[in-house]
């Protein structure tokens, strides 16, 4: 799938869309989800042109992905959701409903969150 250059999260890193900051360095950028599935929903995604985790892994220069792994760590530190837990979700491909090509994580928390999946 190619990169749409126009996607949400790419408009956001170009600050075309503003968004709800929780941390920035020069891999990542964090922010609270809009549409919040949890009492705390935070998203993080890397400043790159990234799809999928298959075409970052396979794509991103090492200090991009140390780099974005450290910045979605840092992001659970700032949000203090350490001590009771969090969930990450990464969504890729339509069957597991990704919404926008743009790799992005989710971190869930700040309740009880059950299951991962239905059966």
């Amino acid at each position: 799938m190619a990169y749409d250059q126009n996607n949400i999260f790419a408009m956001i890193l170009r600050g075309d869309i503003p968004c709800e900051k929780i941390y920035e360095d020069e891999y990542a950028l964090s922010f609270n989800d809009i549409n919040a599935q949890a009492p705390v929903h935070a998203l993080v995604i890397p400043k790159g042109e990234y799809v999928s985790m298959a075409d970052f892994t396979l794509s991103a220069p090492e200090e991009m992905l140390s780099g974005f792994f450290r910045a979605v760590g840092e992001t659970a530190r700032q949000l203090g959701l350490e001590e009771d837990g969090y969930r990450l979700i990464v969504n890729t491909g339509s069957n597991a409903h990704q919404e926008v090509p743009h790799l992005h994580f989710h971190i869930l928390s700040g309740k009880r969150l059950g299951p991962m999946l239905c059966r």
